[in-house]
């Protein structure tokens, strides 16, 4: 408890603001020429913004300018990130089954872009989908496998990503041990990156996870913060989700008078925009609060959540989903085998080549080592030649994927990275078949001339014979 209060000071004395939104076109143009890839995901991620979660249009606007800069060879990055936005800004809109669809493709290029921190962010923007619709499993898998692929990426600020959604989704698992741990991660990695609109959902964890500790006095007051800080803002959706968790703790606590104030404004800030779908979770718990007592209230708001519930989750949209969501799995399983097969097949021609080689090195060896027959220097040469194309090839195979990694399956890089490996080889390929050639040569005479020898002793012992 003397953590929580300490962590509560602190957070109070904190002084944040709304993030500015960023000149996508500035940032665009820069992107565009940037030729380092970790300097290119660096802006990239820059475009992130509390706009970008509140923002529907912007966001779709911005993932469109994206992509039409983005045509041509090797923009895997740009069009994964290209994709997360359209598909983040139709989620915004309510358009699960267009932002899944977009999400799946922006996965299928940050697979192809081999860049483990946009895989991260793009498996966290699909993970959205299955937490707004309450398919806590899959956005856990989702978001546990970002954080992953996060913390073995290079950019630090998707690093805070998942943490911020894992805490929201284990609060409503009750998981409140790992949401508390989560949520404190993505706080201060909030702070430490200075990314200050992630902090108003931060507070909203941190809120409802006190409330369900029952620690009712804490939980209000990072509910207040959380309001405080999107009050006089555009983003009615921060406002809104900070309501509606003031609402529900107070229905926890049976305040009712209390939470249905709350639920009101949750309601009504979302009221006329993209965002009115936002307003199922609060006119469900006034539905609830005037079921009994109120006819007119309890119909008014079960119209208000009806309509809300109907634009997530019609029956048609929850099967589409369904398929869409079993084609993603059963594709990334293909890619996942197809991943293995090449592996495995790499591995074993890595093999055959090693083996091949053992064969000519051992094949020369015994040809130069041998004192028992004379060598032809033309013999030699041939194995050499034959063992340079398989050193060549093993080093290929061996180098493949690392070449890939860092030229991003440019043909023109990879081919110049070959030309250097082989401008290496030949040199030393030519001062070994010298040294072979000399050795061979040395050989030769030595078994000559012990040939010459033998054959002047045995004239000698029968010439002697013969004098005899």
């Amino acid at each position: 408890m003397k953590k929580l209060v300490t962590l509560f000071c602190f957070i109070v004395s904190l002084q944040t603001a709304i993030a500015q939104k960023p000149n996508v076109d500035s940032i665009l143009q820069k992107v565009a020429v940037e030729k380092d890839e970790d300097k290119k995901v660096d802006l990239l991620v820059s475009l992130v913004s509390a706009e970008t979660n509140n923002n529907p249009e912007f966001t779709i606007e911005t993932g469109l300018k994206l992509i039409n800069q983005s045509k041509g060879k090797n923009k895997d990055i740009e069009i994964a990130v290209a994709y997360s936005f359209l598909g983040q800004g139709y989620r915004l809109l309510g358009n699960n089954i267009k932002a899944l669809d977009y999400h799946h493709k922006a996965i299928a290029s940050a697979e192809k872009s081999n860049n483990l921190s946009i895989l991260a962010w793009t498996e966290n923007q699909l993970a959205h989908i299955y937490k707004d619709r309450e398919e806590y499993e899959k956005a856990i898998s989702l978001y546990l496998s970002a954080s992953e692929h996060a913390d073995k990426g290079k950019n630090d600020r998707i690093k805070g990503f998942a943490p911020l959604n894992l805490g929201s989704v284990y609060l409503s698992t009750n998981n409140l041990d790992s949401s508390l741990m989560y949520s404190q991660r993505a706080y201060e990695t909030a702070v430490r990156q200075k990314v200050n609109f992630s902090i108003s959902v931060v507070f909203i964890n941190l809120g409802s996870v006190q409330s369900k500790m029952g620690n009712p006095s804490l939980a209000v007051s990072y509910f207040n913060m959380a309001i405080n800080q999107s009050l006089g803002t555009p983003y009615t959706r921060y406002l809104n989700l900070a309501y509606t968790g003031l609402a529900e703790h107070y229905q926890r606590y049976k305040q009712t008078d209390s939470c249905a104030y709350y639920a009101k404004k949750a309601i009504a800030v979302v009221s006329n925009t993209s965002f009115f779908y936002l307003g199922s979770k609060p006119a469900q718990l006034l539905t609830d609060i005037y079921e009994k007592d109120n006819c007119d209230s309890t119909l008014k708001y079960a119209k208000v959540f009806k309509l809300a519930a109907d634009s997530l989750n019609s029956s048609k949209a929850n099967q589409q989903i369904q398929l869409m969501t079993f084609e993603e799995d059963l594709r990334k399983q293909e890619v996942a085998a197809e991943k293995i097969k090449l592996e495995n097949e790499r591995n074993q021609n890595i093999q055959y080549a090693l083996i091949a080689l053992g064969i000519i090195v051992l094949l020369t060896l015994y040809l130069l080592l041998s004192r028992s027959f004379i060598t032809n220097t033309k013999l030699i040469e041939f194995f050499g030649v034959v063992a340079l194309l398989i050193v060549f090839e093993f080093l290929n195979l061996l180098l493949h994927p690392f070449l890939e990694r860092i030229t991003h399956h440019s043909p023109v890089l990879m081919l110049l990275a070959l030309v250097c490996i082989a401008a290496l080889l030949v040199p030393l390929h030519h001062k070994v078949e010298k040294w072979a050639t000399a050795k061979l040569v040395e050989k030769n005479k030595q078994i000559r001339l012990a040939a010459a020898k033998r054959t002047i002793q045995k004239l000698d012992t029968e010439g002697k014979s013969k004098l005899n």
